[in-house]
């Protein structure tokens, strides 16, 4: 990856959660080989993996992404849907890793089934961008306060979910939360 470039990698199988990651730390660190060896870590005595998918094709939960992010010495705290944005201190945060409702297409077709889809979004020189796998490049999303009409309208969803991607040391501290908010 040159500078200036941000690094994107594009949906393949059922592995948006290992898209999401990579993009998330903008390199290509977890394969689908890493992700089911955290898979059999978690579960040892399973046969059929709860985990993943029974097909092999991946869709890996929270679980996952989680011990990944804690094998590069980073932690994902689960965002309180009834905070508000504006209490979270951007600048403490590496990345966000939502989990949002996402439509299921067969080639041009699109089906009436929504099914759960992870995608990261980080700043990479200075911007923020949506990096979610599906998309066809990186889109820029802008500054803080764009990042947080993003994000707001993101979990305005009924059923999506946001991961804080910090330092285990900011997960620590609880940092990651502006000092003065009412609710930490």
């Amino acid at each position: 990856m040159n500078d200036g470039e941000v690094f994107h990698e594009k949906q393949r199988l059922e592995l948006c959660a290992i898209h999401a990651l990579n993009n998330v730390l903008q390199e290509r660190v977890f394969t689908k080989e890493t992700a089911d060896d955290i898979c059999k870590r978690l579960a040892p005595q399973c046969v059929v993996n709860p985990h993943r998918s029974v097909l092999g094709t991946g869709n890996y939960d929270v679980n996952v992404i989680m011990a990944a992010l804690q094998s590069r010495d980073l932690a994902a705290v689960w965002w309180d849907k009834r905070r508000t944005v504006q209490s979270l201190c951007v600048p403490k945060v590496q990345g966000f890793i939502l989990n949002v409702p996402s439509r299921v297409s067969l080639g041009i077709v699109s089906l009436p089934l929504r099914r759960r889809h992870w995608l990261a979004v980080r700043q990479v020189n200075g911007q923020y961008y949506n990096l979610d796998s599906k998309l066809k490049s990186p889109s820029c999303i802008g500054g803080e306060a764009e990042l947080r009409t993003f994000l707001s309208e993101q979990l305005s969803q009924d059923v999506a979910e946001m991961l804080l991607v910090v330092r285990r040391e900011v997960e620590e501290d609880g940092s990651w939360l502006n000092p003065d908010s009412p609710n930490k």
